[in-house]
């Protein structure tokens, strides 16, 4: 996707995914619309505690104070508050300095129909459906769930300022079409599939546009500094590997750390490269990386019953 802010790399992210607010949500739930809309003026001068996504913001934004000139990371705020009830989201945005200018507030509707307006290249919220929403459109999209156990992984981290982000493969950076194999006729058929096609490269999954883009961000900075390292954690393992590696070298796109985990669990392995967060396609996985690392759900392919393009 081109971005319509030029060569940003343009991330949108919903409010409830950036600030805690089940204080309200709940007044929302149990009180209804008009006293969820009263509860926000009356406490709009009081700044929103960060959520579970506030870390991740500050690190993207972080990189643009590394860079000289425009900035190169924009954070776009989607919501469906109103613009009267948001205005207490903009006044957390100004009291913690975060820079972040565009947003869309939608009264109750669903912002996920101006991801693509807006030219983003990643969108991170906690409302499924809206996610689904986006994916069918075309853009790179999980819901995120946060990590039970912030702390659990700060120790592995070498540059707890570098933004450490970690993928899945199948139906998250490629298409689903060899899970499709696996899911239908077993291991010993997809191995033979992958063998059988090694050589041809697999087609693009959802976050193929969101890795290319982020390593265009990545090609700014010297190789041994770059605020941003990416890695491909995943369930395939020789000789299955060999597509991947044949796929990303047809597509011009580098990966700072391929693992191969042969089915492993992944949690130790993302807690030991330092993952800041970690998409994945397959709910069970995400909810076991999730006590420990902030994690998205890919709610993409045959995994989640939905066809891949």
């Amino acid at each position: 996707m081109v971005s319509k802010l030029g060569d940003k790399l343009v991330i949108a992210i919903s409010s409830r995914a950036m600030f805690k607010m089940d204080d309200s949500h709940r007044v929302y739930e149990q009180e209804g619309l008009a006293a969820y809309s009263q509860y926000q003026i009356d406490h709009e001068d009081e700044p929103l505690e960060p959520g579970d996504a506030f870390p991740l913001v500050k690190k993207l934004l972080s990189i643009n104070e590394r860079l000289q000139g425009e900035a190169r990371v924009e954070i776009i705020l989607l919501s469906r508050n109103s613009a009267d009830t948001g205005l207490r989201v903009f006044n957390s945005i100004e009291h913690y300095g975060l820079s972040i200018a565009r947003a869309a507030f939608c009264s109750g509707e669903s912002p996920y129909r101006y991801v693509q307006a807006f030219g983003c290249h990643l969108f991170l919220s906690t409302d499924a459906e809206d996610v689904r929403s986006a994916l069918d459109a075309g853009v790179a999209a999980a819901t995120f769930l946060p990590a039970s156990n912030s702390g659990a992984n700060i120790d592995s981290q070498k540059d707890t300022n570098q933004l450490r982000f970690a993928f899945d493969g199948d139906a998250v950076l490629f298409s689903d079409e060899a899970e499709q194999v696996y899911k239908a006729d077993g291991l010993e058929a997809f191995t033979a599939t992958e063998r059988a096609a090694a050589k041809e490269p697999l087609s693009g999954g959802p976050f193929k546009s969101f890795l290319a883009a982020l390593q265009m961000l990545q090609a700014e900075f010297p190789g041994d500094d770059s605020p941003i390292r990416t890695a491909l954690v995943t369930a395939r393992s020789a000789p299955a590997h060999e597509r991947v590696i044949r796929t990303l070298r047809a597509w011009h796109i580098r990966i700072d750390e391929s693992l191969f985990l042969g089915g492993l669990p992944k949690v130790e392995f993302l807690r030991a490269y330092g993952a800041d967060v970690f998409f994945d396609d397959q709910r069970g996985h995400c909810d076991l990386a999730a006590e420990h690392i902030a994690t998205g759900h890919v709610p993409h392919g045959v995994a989640n019953n939905v066809s891949a393009d």
